[in-house]
């Protein structure tokens, strides 16, 4: 049995995405999760209301870290840079984490349920963003704008990570920024147009 409660709860996400992985988040109920995990169902309850929040514990941590990096950010920073700088740092928690964070993002994206939860938790994120920008000065529309491109910039990096895991999260993140900037770029004209080339490269 586990020993603490910290320990119990990991060792419930645990289960949980083996189990994802396994059988299906459809086929896997909150029983055998805790079987899985040596504890019983009720133990699973006081950790969890259901079997889809399992995935998603420290979001409110994760929201509350990308919100104070967009506020400390220098003030010279565009909006698109703030939150680059921000989801930087998110970047480096899920790298960190990676033994767990790139099975669960997979499991994510094959489950209709898990998707829909995952879009709630982005718009909720994407607001706090929105509003933390706006903190700075940028314009309501501008900000929420901006906190949603900057999503999903952040989730385009994190899908590219798991197909190509030979690069790090964060060269996936710098390179989808880049690919963003350069969308509303002006567009060259003519055959003596040059590639473009990052600084200090």
């Amino acid at each position: 049995m586990p020993r603490s409660g910290a320990e119990a709860r990991r060792r419930l996400q645990q289960a949980a995405l083996e189990l994802y992985r396994e059988r299906g988040f459809d086929q896997t109920t909150t029983a055998e999760i805790a079987a899985r995990a040596g504890v019983n169902e009720r133990t699973f309850f006081r950790h969890f209301p259901d079997k889809r929040e399992v995935l998603f514990d420290g979001e409110a941590d994760l929201r509350a870290a990308l919100v104070r990096a967009v506020a400390e950010a220098p003030e010279e920073l565009q909006p698109l840079d703030a939150l680059l700088r921000a989801f930087r740092t998110a970047g480096r928690i899920l790298e960190e984490n990676r033994p767990f964070s790139e099975p669960r993002l997979a499991v994510i994206a094959v489950t209709p349920a898990l998707r829909e939860r995952d879009l709630a938790k982005a718009a909720s994120l994407t607001d706090a963003l929105a509003e933390a920008l706006r903190q700075r000065g940028v314009a309501g529309r501008l900000a929420g704008l901006a906190a949603q491109t900057g999503w999903a910039a952040f989730h385009h990096a994190a899908q590219a990570w798991i197909d190509d895991p030979a690069q790090s999260l964060d060269a996936h993140l710098l390179r989808a920024f880049d690919d963003l900037r350069a969308l509303s770029a002006p567009r060259a004209c003519g055959p003596s147009a040059a590639a473009p080339v990052h600084p200090g490269s």
